[in-house]
């Protein structure tokens, strides 16, 4: 038996299907099962509730050999670690309480950066606690999702742009949130391994900004172009969006990680996944720009 976190969300609605279809016994802890697609409600054992919550995580446990990871986001938490690290808590003690030999979570690269870097720092702080639990643990050690562009979906449309906070020529690691799923389906359906490590896995390219820009203008048709912005204006924009101090301080310091190569080390060593930017601009967002041009009153 597999539990899955977050199945709904980025990365659990590509690996519930796949587990699925690899034959798998799965069991999912979801807040809300109706938001769950019919096939996996049909198919999968389903646990209402938070998996911060102990009573809720010993019911989904019960008899699990392997557990996908992931921690929700909440812009609302006091900080980003301690609401990493109360998730990571409950987690290891009823991975322990339940005997669960085996536990894959996604996490960010750059563990070993000498320096705070905000979410990034409080996903490491959540490999520590969870690898406390005894388990055998692979921290999936990611860079920046593709997925991430879709929020900046209604920009590239109507205005051509995309911003971010890196140099226009700095190289930006990627990752395809398919391939995330893909990567954590191996390792929770071959339990053949062993020990506690962080597994780096990047997407293929090694475009800039300024790359990216010129593939998704290509694929969309339109002339899309880069903006970068700067750490002030970024946060400006969060507070204005009604983010607190320490939310925005933890976002500015995991950006300016990114932003200073907090991803290099483990680029040069990471696992290769298969999807490449233009593959993923073809097949995933430019059907999600035809879909809200479909949407718009005629």
């Amino acid at each position: 038996m597999i539990a899955v976190t977050t199945p709904t969300g980025r990365i659990g609605s590509h690996l519930v299907p796949r587990l699925l279809e690899l034959g798998s016994d799965v069991r999912v802890i979801v807040r809300d099962a109706a938001r769950l697609d019919g096939a996996v409600r049909d198919q999968a054992e389903v646990v209402e509730g938070s998996h911060a919550d102990p009573v809720v995580l010993d019911k989904a446990l019960a008899g699990v050999d392997a557990l996908f990871w992931l921690v929700p986001p909440n812009p609302a938490a006091p900080s980003a670690e301690q609401h990493y690290v109360t998730f990571a808590r409950a987690a290891a003690a009823a991975i322990q309480r339940n005997g669960v030999s085996h536990v894959v979570a996604v996490s960010s690269a750059g563990h070993g950066w000498p320096h705070s870097a905000g979410v990034l720092s409080a996903a490491f702080a959540m490999d520590a606690e969870l690898a406390a639990s005894g388990a055998a643990y692979r921290a999936l050690s990611l860079p920046f999702y593709m997925e991430n562009l879709l929020g900046q979906l209604d920009a590239i449309r109507e205005r051509g742009t995309f911003s971010l906070t890196c140099d226009a020529d700095q190289p930006l690691p990627m990752i395809a949130t398919r391939d995330i799923a893909e990567q954590a389906a191996g390792l929770l359906t071959d339990l053949t391994w062993g020990g506690q490590e962080n597994l780096a896995v990047f997407g293929p390219d090694h475009l800039t900004p300024d790359g990216a820009a010129q593939v998704l203008s290509e694929e969309l048709g339109q002339p899309v172009a880069y903006r970068r912005v700067t750490m002030d204006e970024f946060a400006a924009v969060l507070r204005a969006r009604g983010a607190h101090d320490q939310a925005v301080k933890d976002t500015v310091e995991m950006f300016a990680a990114q932003d200073s190569g907090i991803y290099e080390a483990d680029w040069r060593t990471a696992t290769i996944s298969p999807t490449d930017f233009r593959t993923w601009c073809r097949e995933v967002f430019r059907p999600a720009v035809e879909r809200a041009a479909r949407a718009e009153p005629a």
